[in-house]
């Protein structure tokens, strides 16, 4: 940084301001100290203009663990946070530790070019996603110089797995035999809680005058005050409770239990079914009796209502119910 000065000269009015430029001294003679005051600032910011307005460079290690800072700072969720450094740590591997005036467009490319045989594409956009978060904010730290692009890459949109009805009935059919396995299936199909909330549910959660339950998600840290729930799952809950220890408080005393769930699965005839297409179900559900994707989206606590319509929502149902409206029989007969 090039110092800039001011300074008072004897016998001599007014006020000097004083700097090196190119191995030189130099000065500039103002009438007040307020004006050689202003003057210095101005000039100082001209000669430390790369600093200001450039890039600075910094080692990988410095730019990783002031981002992991601030992510934490920004209260970002312990998985999430493990997410972002795996993302950096497999870049770290495959292109070394670049310092800030390394990381290029060309870099990058390479990275997504080397790391595409290793992974499925859905994996490689996580990773993208993270490594753009990244490199946004060492562009807005002046570590970059903010002209990368990142974009992830085309994939192809998997069908979303729910159930029907006939199929919801067989499986709490078959998970009769295990209560608390049945009363997870209920909560995730009539809530469309995730199953890590639904296993930190506690009974004073419960609010069975409103039919309503307190929720907060681990994931995405929002929380929902009075979740509505139906009167019949509702009913269900209650009578689940009463048959519970006293003084016990968490809704569920034993942990998921896996072989369970595949079993209730294979009894069920759903094979490959995963506890997640009880969420989806939840969502597709809605859909196809018209409730809007807002609701469904606040329902869920998704951030955007393309995921809701894209990843949750299967509208199969809705798009044959809405070819059958067509007056095919007028065009034939």
């Amino acid at each position: 940084m090039k110092k800039v000065w001011i300074y008072k000269r004897k016998n001599i009015k007014g006020w000097w301001c004083g700097w090196y430029e190119s191995g030189k001294r130099k000065s500039k003679a103002l009438p007040s100290k307020e004006l050689a005051e202003h003057y210095r600032h101005i000039k100082y910011t001209q000669l430390n203009s790369d600093v200001f307005t450039g890039t600075i460079t910094v080692g990988w290690e410095q730019m990783v663990s002031e981002y992991i800072e601030a992510k934490k700072i920004q209260g970002v969720t312990e998985g999430t946070l493990y997410e972002h450094a795996l993302s950096l740590r497999n870049f770290e591997r495959l292109m070394g530790k670049c310092n800030s005036k390394q990381i290029t467009q060309n870099v990058i490319d390479n990275f997504i070019h080397q790391r595409s045989p290793e992974i499925k594409r859905a994996t490689l956009n996580k990773d993208l996603r993270n490594l753009k978060t990244f490199t946004n904010w060492c562009s807005k730290n002046r570590y970059l110089n903010g002209t990368l692009e990142i974009k992830e890459l085309k994939i192809e949109e998997r069908p979303v797995r729910s159930l029907n009805v006939s199929q919801i009935k067989k499986l709490l059919a078959s998970a009769k035999q295990y209560p608390s396995m049945k009363m997870r299936i209920l909560l995730a199909l009539g809530t469309g809680l995730r199953r890590g909330d639904i296993e930190s549910l506690k009974i004073n959660d419960i609010d069975f005058e409103r039919n309503s339950i307190a929720t907060t998600s681990k994931k995405t840290r929002k929380s929902m005050a009075s979740r509505p729930v139906s009167a019949e799952v509702m009913a269900e809950i209650s009578e689940y409770v009463c048959s519970l220890d006293v003084g016990q408080a968490r809704l569920f005393k034993t942990k998921f239990n896996y072989r369970k769930w595949r079993r209730i699965c294979k009894k069920a005839g759903l094979v490959d079914l995963k506890f997640h297409d009880l969420r989806k179900t939840f969502c597709s559900l809605l859909a196809q009796n018209g409730v809007s994707t807002a609701v469904t989206q606040r329902l869920l606590e998704h951030s955007s209502p393309n995921l809701t319509n894209k990843v949750y929502t299967n509208v199969d149902p809705v798009l044959r119910t809405a070819v059958s409206q067509l007056s095919v029989r007028d065009w034939l007969y």
